[in-house]
C-alpha cells in the first residue's frame, strides 16, 4: 500500500512535459529513492487520464481503455511514495476527481495534489499555439474572442478554462483535502534561472534537484508568430486529407517539434493590449482569492501576475515575406522527412525480399515437400492423419527440449 501519493494535475504549458520526461527517464533512480513513477511507456499517464475522463482524442481513447485502473493498481501496490502526472487531469469533473483519489489511495495513504500554474498572459498564446499543433484552424482573433465570451462555450473556451482557471481547478481537486496537502507551484517569470522551475517541482515531490541531470530532457519548444501562422494554414489544407496518426507523426513531430520550433525566427506570440488588460485584471482577482485559501505555494503568487506586455504581432496577418520564408522552410523540412521515409521504405522492401527468398528456399527442400504431401493426404487418409499428429507431438517435444 502506498504511504503517499502525489497527483500532479497540470496545468498545460507550465513545464509539465519537461517534468514528465524527467520522471519517466529517471524512474529506476526514483525507485531506489523509494518513489514510483509507474510507466512502462512514456504516455502511460496520458492514456490513464483519457480513460479516467472518457475523453475522445483522435482515436487514442480506444487504446486507453482500462489504463486508469491499471495505473491505480500499480500506485496502490507501491510501498513508498507514488507520483501520477498529466496536465489534462486539470479538467476532471468533481465526480472524476472523487473516483481518481479513491482509486489511488487505500487505508492510511496520504494524498497530495499539485498544480503548476503560469501567468495568464503567457498561457493564452501558448494554448492557441498548442491547438494549432493539434491540427485546429481557429484564427487567433476568434480564439481570443471565444475566451472572453462570458458563456465560455464557443470553440475551445470550455476546455481552456477547464485546464487554466487556477482557483477552480484547485477547488475541484483539493476541496476534500487539507489545504497543506494542496500545492501550487508557480512558474517563474521570464528571465529567471533556467533550473528554478525544476527546483520548485523537486521541493514538492520531495526530491533533491541535484540528484537528477536535466541534460537531454525534452522541452516543449514554442513556435513564433509566423511559424504558427504557417502551420495553421497548413491545417486548413490537410484537414480532410491526412488522418490523425499521420498528422501526429509528420506535422506535429517532424515539422513542428523537430524543425520549426527548434529554429524559431519570428516574434514571440503575445496578446493585444486590450486582452493584456483583461487578463491582468482576472489574474489579480485569482491571486487575491488564492491568498485566502491557505494552500502550500511553492514559489510566489505574484508570479501569476503578468509582466509588461511584449510587442504585439498579429499571427492572423503575418508579414508576407516572413510568411513565405517560413513556408519554404516548412516545405524543405517535409521534403527531407519524405526522403527519409522513402529510404526506410526501400530498406524494408529489401528486408522483405530477402525473407521471401529464404522462405522460398526452405519450401524447396525435400523434407518440406514431404511434409506438404503428408498434410495434403491427412485430409483424406486416417493413417496419414495419425502420422501427422505423431510428427507434430514429436516436433513440439523436440522444440521444448532445445
Amino acid at each position: 500500500m502506498a504511504r503517499k501519493v502525489i497527483v500532479h494535475v497540470g496545468a498545460p504549458k507550465t513545464g509539465t512535459s519537461f517534468v514528465q520526461d524527467l520522471l519517466f527517464h529517471a524512474r529506476d533512480r526514483l525507485a531506489e529513492l523509494g518513489l514510483s513513477y509507474p510507466a512502462e511507456r512514456f504516455d502511460a499517464h496520458f492514456l490513464a487520464a483519457l480513460d479516467l475522463m472518457q475523453l475522445p482524442w483522435g482515436g487514442l481513447e480506444r487504446e486507453a481503455v482500462g489504463a486508469w485502473d491499471r495505473l491505480a493498481a500499480q500506485v496502490r501496490a507501491w510501498p513508498g511514495t507514488a507520483i501520477v502526472s498529466h496536465e489534462i487531469l486539470a479538467t476532471a469533473s468533481r465526480a472524476q476527481v472523487a473516483r481518481a483519489l479513491e482509486s489511488l489511495s487505500a487505508g492510511s495513504t496520504e494524498v497530495h495534489v499539485v498544480l503548476s500554474a503560469r501567468d495568464l498572459v503567457r498561457q493564452i498564446p501558448a494554448e492557441w499555439q498548442e491547438n494549432v499543433k493539434h491540427r485546429r484552424t481557429t484564427t487567433y482573433a476568434d480564439f481570443l474572442a471565444h475566451l472572453q465570451d462570458p458563456s465560455r462555450q464557443q470553440g475551445v473556451a470550455s476546455w481552456f478554462w477547464g485546464v487554466q482557471e487556477v482557483p477552480d481547478i484547485l477547488d475541484r481537486w483539493g476541496s476534500t483535502l487539507p489545504a497543506e496537502r494542496v500545492h501550487l507551484v508557480t512558474v517563474p517569470p521570464p528571465g529567471s534561472a533556467p533550473d528554478l522551475l525544476w527546483e520548485r517541482f523537486s521541493h514538492v515531490l520531495g526530491l533533491d534537484p541535484a540528484e537528477f541531470t536535466l541534460d537531454g530532457i525534452r522541452a516543449n519548444a514554442s513556435l513564433g508568430v509566423t511559424e504558427a501562422a504557417v502551420v495553421r494554414r497548413l491545417n486548413e489544407q490537410v484537414a480532410d486529407l491526412v488522418p490523425n496518426h499521420h498528422y501526429r507523426a509528420i506535422v506535429r513531430e517532424a515539422l513542428v517539434h523537430r524543425n520549426l520550433s527548434t529554429d524559431r525566427r519570428s516574434a514571440r506570440l503575445s496578446v493585444p493590449p486590450d486582452v493584456w488588460d483583461w487578463a491582468a485584471g482576472l489574474s489579480r482577482r485569482w491571486v487575491d482569492e488564492l491568498a485566502q485559501r491557505g494552500y502550500d505555494v511553492v514559489g510566489d503568487l505574484d508570479d501569476l501576475l503578468p509582466v509588461a506586455p511584449l510587442p504585439y504581432v498579429d499571427p492572423d496577418h503575418p508579414e508576407a515575406a516572413e510568411f513565405g520564408e517560413a513556408a519554404l522552410r516548412a516545405l524543405t523540412a517535409m521534403t527531407v522527412e519524405a526522403a527519409h521515409l522513402r529510404d526506410r521504405e526501400v530498406e524494408l522492401q529489401a528486408d522483405i525480399a530477402g525473407l521471401i527468398e529464404k522462405l522460398d528456399a526452405a519450401h524447396s527442400t525435400p523434407i518440406y515437400k514431404a511434409k506438404e504431401r503428408l498434410v495434403a493426404r491427412a485430409g483424406t487418409s486416417p493413417v496419414a492423419a495419425r502420422g501427422l499428429s505423431v510428427y507434430r507431438r514429436l516436433r513440439g517435444r523436440n522444440s521444448r527440449s532445445t
